[in-house]
């Protein structure tokens, strides 16, 4: 969660991007070193992924004082090859810095795999110089050895250039309008191009996966083509397949905090609050009890290990699973660990917290890791002792804690779950490290106990779910062990004790005392809301509805017991919240809760609306043509009474593809596309033929097929992104676009090879957001005036390759979609950069002439609309709402307007979130609508006119 504040599974954010690149998963052991020196190594730490050790130190072995320091170190890594393993040091390796502070000099090498870097393949080597003579003392970090991948690429450094500008344009959302700042500017004689994206290739890089993949890495800079902040974007290209592999930010992005209700908890935690097993020394076990001072300033226990090679103590606990499966409850040091590192993986060379003394001190404190420390205890007794729950997994598997994680060197304010371990970010100057709250570790720990029971798909619904039951039995655990009261307001709030300079109330991640309900608060999003369709903004629903239980019930072990049973022994991955109310109810029976017990719990679910048939009870006005598509930014086609959408599975995770059906909703659904494992995307079709983009590994295929059946025909093969893909009676238009922001409308002719360019393909226009109706394709264009760059919205004339420039009302600063008709072309403009994204919808004659506004951007009822279609009988647009608040009203909405700009209504009273709204013939119109959580395809046939 990049700053914003929810406390998120799995990983997030950029940690969600840099997780694909599993750069280590398991340990190697290390190799006895064979060397002629009489005394071995003090210490070898093995890598992961590698032969080669991660840390060796403890060393006194003498190398070449008279050549330079590099090539000193180089040769002692070649002189111990049976240590190191690296067959060729001085070939593989290339001198990256060398760092000399008096005796002391720090070589650091690049490692190389056939010439070409690998992404995090760096190791040092240090010496000391005195006297003549020079010993190296240690060497550290990561040698891939396992590397075999040819570094011959197959694709071409301006593809990968290209494919690296257009995923970060997508990823932006820059392709909804074209504005001034794609204007391609004049430098004297010659025309430079200038974007608000641009691509530098940095040459090849290895990522270390596995054998190793070939990629090109892409700098990616410029500003927001939509909010003009800066961009950074880091994104490695497969150089076989033309895929980016891995992308992040270079850029930490600060969200505020939400404000919650209550008060902070009243109570400190201290060994009299708490009632634990284990603790201490164990028969026949190595651990040993200590003492540390939480970041809240109470003193607590906790379990050491004495390392006798050390002479220290290592936060690892033996002691809890001493009597099952002898694992261990582990802290790690991951300080300045960047979090690209620890996601998904387990890095190289970390090493426990430790300290020389029983009372740890300030240090351990201050980095999170006592509260990460005894705050795993605390969740590992509680499911041991109260639910009788051996460890995440039920078998008392590992426990490792990673503590002080941090993004690109500064602070990250983040915690997740990822498969094998809890990484908890530095937090910053407002916010502690993410560990020192109780709530935010049971809640990360509880995402494991949940992917090892009902394994909640995180996504809608499910998601929700998952979210929602972490936070229950995170919070629990926190209300337990600090003797808070189920009564006190303040018991609902998550992660509030993180606060530095703040309240508790305003850091608070949520609160599960915030009354949501489902029937006025749930948000209902598609899968391109940035959350996996609100699964931490609707998750206070039923984790609200859970804790009503808990307060109302008066018995707080029973209610964790029923939480607990009705996820272990009844929900599966694809629960919604009426399946998940019915498996809590049923456990209840099942507890033999009695007639009272059992009215609590329905009662606490009524409450919160979660009831059967509570997604009907929403309002909604529409009728499902294709449900749960789970897609994120496919586009929709319509058109001859037919609709074309590309659908994934149930949690958004395979590729993409193409499904067409009737709009009247007759028949089922059909497959249109190939299933080869490309992305089949921006369908469109006129009820005879379906066309769409085919993201492939190497290029982009412009396909066709027709709908009563036949072969899948490629019509064009582009190097590109493609886009705004329309069809008419066997004429495609498409949009592409170039690294350097340009596009480009193009359109082909039954039998072309080529498109046909509406601009002739010239790098000082742009054209963009087509369409296209009885022979004439509608565009809006970039393209150069007296002293500037002008926008504008063009008409081409297909029979006769004739163009008509519409004419403006003011000076445009954006355009975005363009709709036509029989008669009129309509597009939005903004003419005001200064408003709030105010927007106008304008339309004109084919000819051009005789420009109006049918809705104003000046006017109280402005539309702040960025997607739109048109049919003869109406023109609809999808239209946001500012707000300080994220709530049903700033989603987005659909308004009708009639085409001489005499009324402009509702279109549909959905509650949640409605995109890509395509006209299908009159003024019905389908679209892709996230109201009951699960991405469906949706129409109505006439405005709603007005909603409450």
């Amino acid at each position: 969660m990049r700053k914003h504040k929810t406390v998120r599974r799995g990983i997030s954010g950029a940690a969600a991007l840099l997780g694909a690149t599993a750069l280590a998963v398991t340990a190697l052991p290390a190799q006895a070193a064979t060397t002629a020196a009489p005394v071995p190594p003090g210490d070898i730490v093995p890598g992961t992924e590698t032969a080669t050790p991660a840390l060796v130190d403890g060393l006194r072995e003498a190398v070449d004082a008279k050549a330079a320091p590099a090539d000193a170190a180089r040769g002692h890594l070649a002189a111990k090859e049976s240590r190191y393993k690296i067959e060729d040091a001085r070939g593989d390796l290339v001198p990256l810095r060398t760092t000399v502070r008096g005796a002391e000099e720090t070589v650091r090498l690049q490692q190389r795999h056939k010439g070409v870097p690998v992404l995090g393949g760096q190791y040092v080597v240090r010496m000391e110089k005195k006297a003549g003579k020079r010993v190296v003392t240690g060497t550290s970090g990561k040698y891939f050895t396992g590397l075999t991948a040819d570094t011959t690429p197959k694709v071409s450094e301006d593809l990968a250039v290209r494919r690296a500008v257009s995923a970060t344009a997508a990823r932006l959302g820059a392709t909804k309008s074209l504005s001034k700042a794609d204007a391609v500017r004049k430098e004297g004689a010659k025309s430079a191009k200038a974007a608000a994206l641009s691509g530098t290739a940095a040459g090849l890089v290895v990522v270390p996966r596995g054998e190793g993949v070939l990629t090109y890495q892409v700098t990616v800079r410029g500003t927001h083509p939509i909010t003009g902040a800066p961009v950074i974007q880091q994104v490695y290209v497969d150089a076989d397949a033309g895929y980016p592999v891995l992308q992040y930010s270079g850029i930490k992005t600060i969200g505020a905090p939400h404000a919650a209700q209550g008060r902070a908890k009243a109570a400190a935690r201290t060994k009299a609050d708490r009632t634990r097993a284990g603790l201490g020394a164990v028969a026949d076990s190595p651990s040993i009890e200590g003492e540390g001072t939480l970041l809240s300033g109470a003193k607590v226990p906790l379990n050491l290990y004495y390392n006798k090679s050390k002479g220290a103590y290592d936060l690892i606990d033996y002691a809890r699973m001493a009597g099952t499966s002898k694992n261990a409850l582990t802290t790690w040091d991951a300080r300045g660990r960047d979090v690209s590192e620890v996601s998904g993986r387990w890095p190289s060379g970390l090493k426990e917290f430790t300290s020389p003394a029983l009372e740890l001190g300030k240090e351990h404190t201050e980095s999170g890791a006592v509260d990460a420390h005894w705050a795993a205890g605390e969740v590992y007794d509680f499911y041991k002792d109260r639910l009788g729950r051996d460890g995440l997994d039920g078998r008392g598997m590992t426990v490792n804690s990673l503590v002080g994680v941090t993004e690109f060197g500064q602070g990250y304010v983040n915690a997740f779950w990822d498969g094998q371990k809890m990484v908890y970010g530095s937090g910053d100057e407002e916010y502690k490290p993410l560990s020192a709250d109780l709530d935010v570790v049971g809640h990360e720990m509880t995402h494991g106990v949940v992917e090892h029971t009902a394994n909640l798909v995180y996504a809608g619904q499910s998601g929700a779910l998952n979210e929602a039951v972490a936070d229950y039995f995170g919070n629990a655990i926190d209300v337990e062990a600090s003797g808070i009261p189920m009564s006190d307001p303040a018991s609902g709030f998550i992660g509030e004790d993180l606060c530095r300079t703040t309240k508790p109330a305003d850091c608070a991640f949520r609160n599960l005392n915030d009354g949501r309900t489902t029937s006025k608060t749930f948000l209902g999003t598609t899968f391109d809301d940035g959350d996996n369709g609100a699964v931490h903004r609707n998750s206070t629903i039923f984790s609200g509805a859970l804790w009503d239980i808990r307060q109302d019930l008066g018995d707080t072990v029973l209610a964790d017991r029923v939480v607990y049973k009705a996820l272990a022994d009844y929900m599966t991955p694809l629960d919604g919240f009426t399946e998940a109310r019915n498996a809590v109810i049923a456990a209840a029976k099942d507890l033999n809760f009695t007639a009272k017990q059992l009215n609590v719990v329905k009662r606490s679910f009524n409450t919160h609306g979660i009831v059967p048939g509570w997604e009907e009870a929403l309002g909604v006005d529409t009728d499902t043509l294709l449900g749960s598509v789970n897609t994120s930014g496919t586009g929709l086609g319509a058109g001859g009474g037919w609709w074309a959408a590309s659908q994934s599975n149930d949690d958004g995770s395979e590729p993409y593809s193409v499904y067409a059906g009737r709009t009247d909703g007759a028949g089922a659904p059909k497959l249109i596309s190939p299933n080869d494992g490309r992305y089949h995307v921006y369908p469109a079709t006129d009820g005879k033929t379906v066309v769409w983009a085919a993201y492939g590994t190497t290029s982009v295929d412009v396909l066709s097929r027709r709908i009563t059946g036949g072969p899948t025909t490629k019509l064009y093969t582009a190097y590109a992104n493609v886009q705004g893909l329309r069809v008419e009676n066997g004429v495609v238009v498409l949009e592409t676009s170039d690294p350097f922001g340009g596009r480009h409308v193009g359109y082909l002719k039954p039998g072309d090879r080529e498109p046909t360019w509406v601009d002739g393909g010239k790098y000082y226009l742009g054209t963009a957001l087509p369409s296209i109706k009885n022979g004439k394709i509608a565009y809006a264009k970039l393209y150069p005036g007296t002293t500037d760059y002008l926008l504008g919205t063009e008409v081409y004339d297909l029979a006769t390759k004739k163009t008509a420039l519409a004419g403006q009302l003011g000076e445009p600063q954006s355009i975005g979609q363009t709709a036509i008709n029989g008669s009129n072309v309509f597009w939005t403009v903004d003419e005001n950069p200064n408003d709030e994204g105010q927007v106008a919808v304008r339309r004109a004659k084919l000819n051009g002439t005789e420009p109006s506004d049918i809705s104003s951007e000046h006017k109280s009822d402005a539309l702040y609309g960025y997607e739109l279609t048109a049919s003869d009988e109406a023109v609809t647009v999808a239209s946001t709402t500012p707000d300080t608040v994220y709530r049903n009203e700033t989603l987005s909405k659909l308004w009708q307007i009639a085409p001489d700009g005499s009324s402009k209504v509702r279109f549909s009273c959905n509650r949640g979130e409605q995109l890509w709204p395509t006209a299908a013939g009159g003024t019905q119109v389908v679209w892709l609508d996230g109201t009951t959580g699960r991405t469906n395809l949706v129409t109505r046939e006439r405005p709603a006119d007005a909603c409450n």
